[in-house]
């Protein structure tokens, strides 16, 4: 019985470190985005610099979608990689009794209109 708890401590393990893997990808993903996104604002800026009326309305356009992006509804994969996060950072126990706590054994179960107080609660950690 013993190799089994073994077993299911390895596979357990296997799984929080391919969440954690997951997390370093979406956030590689997100920082490229992001700098494509800089990179295309400062181009804008460069060019509203030099006078043309156009450019200046084109950056400004720019600046409004990133501000509705914000607004969007969380994904599983922010929320994992912040768990993830904590996770690293010593706060294991802390993390799954969270998810205990909104009814699920993994994150994959949790409804995702639940993700932001499952975040606001993270924070705390």
């Amino acid at each position: 019985m013993g190799k089994v708890k073994l077993l299911l401590d390895v596979i357990r393990d296997l799984r929080s470190l391919a969440d954690s893997l997951q997390a370093v990808a979406d956030a590689v993903a997100d920082n490229g985005a992001a700098e494509a996104e800089l990179t295309t604002t400062k181009e804008s800026e460069k060019a509203g610099k030099t006078g043309k009326g156009v450019a200046k309305n084109t950056a400004k356009k720019d600046v409004k979608p990133a501000a509705k992006q914000e607004e969007k509804p969380l994904t599983l994969e922010e929320v994992r990689a912040v768990l993830a996060e904590k996770s690293r950072s010593g706060h294991t126990e802390e993390v799954r009794e969270l998810l205990a706590k909104h009814g699920a054994d993994k994150l994959s179960e949790i409804d995702p209109a639940e993700y932001a107080a499952l975040l606001a609660e993270a924070e705390v950690l």
